[in-house]
């Protein structure tokens, strides 16, 4: 395996070990809306997945407005500084996967493989499969380590195994 560099190993980390992120949509007034949603990685399909209700605001949002915004940061440590805390931020389109498209299954493997937990919640009728295309990003690795990161490296680090 070649080296990676500090910077896409810390991105890395955090997007294959944190299961947790602030999700930004759009309301239909403009304004802005954060929630906290689990996300997992599907490898093949080169996206985020989350697994929504249809009740939820930011469901509907992401359904008028596909472009969205997800926070991903490692959890705070209290004895460390919350300033340097390792974050990126990641900005893309939703896509919701409807009835019989193939994706689903590909969606629905990698979601349960990170929580099991919610296979029951996969049964409900009020819930889908919403894919997340991530197209730039800008990460912060802590004091004077931030940057933007391209789509090219973003695919790559969704791509790579999780176990790394």
């Amino acid at each position: 395996m070649a080296h990676q560099p500090r910077l896409y190993q810390s991105l890395h980390q955090l997007l294959h070990h944190t299961r947790v992120a602030s999700l930004g949509t759009l309301g239909d007034d403009g304004a802005p809306m954060v929630s906290m949603v689990p996300f997992a990685i599907a490898s093949p399909l080169s996206a985020l997945v989350l697994h929504v209700s249809a009740l939820a605001a930011h469901t509907g949002n992401m359904a008028r407005h596909d472009a969205v915004s997800l926070l991903v940061m490692q959890p705070e440590v209290a004895t460390e500084p919350v300033h340097a805390l390792p974050r990126v931020t990641l900005l893309g389109h939703a896509e919701t996967v409807l009835g019989d498209d193939t994706r689903r299954h590909a969606a629905r493997v990698a979601y349960l493989a990170r929580f099991p937990e919610a296979e029951p919640m996969t049964q409900l009728g009020d819930f889908q499969w919403v894919l997340v295309h991530v197209e730039q990003a800008r990460q912060v690795a802590g004091f004077g380590a931030a940057r933007s990161v391209g789509a090219a490296e973003l695919l790559q680090v969704i791509r790579s195994d999780a176990s790394r």
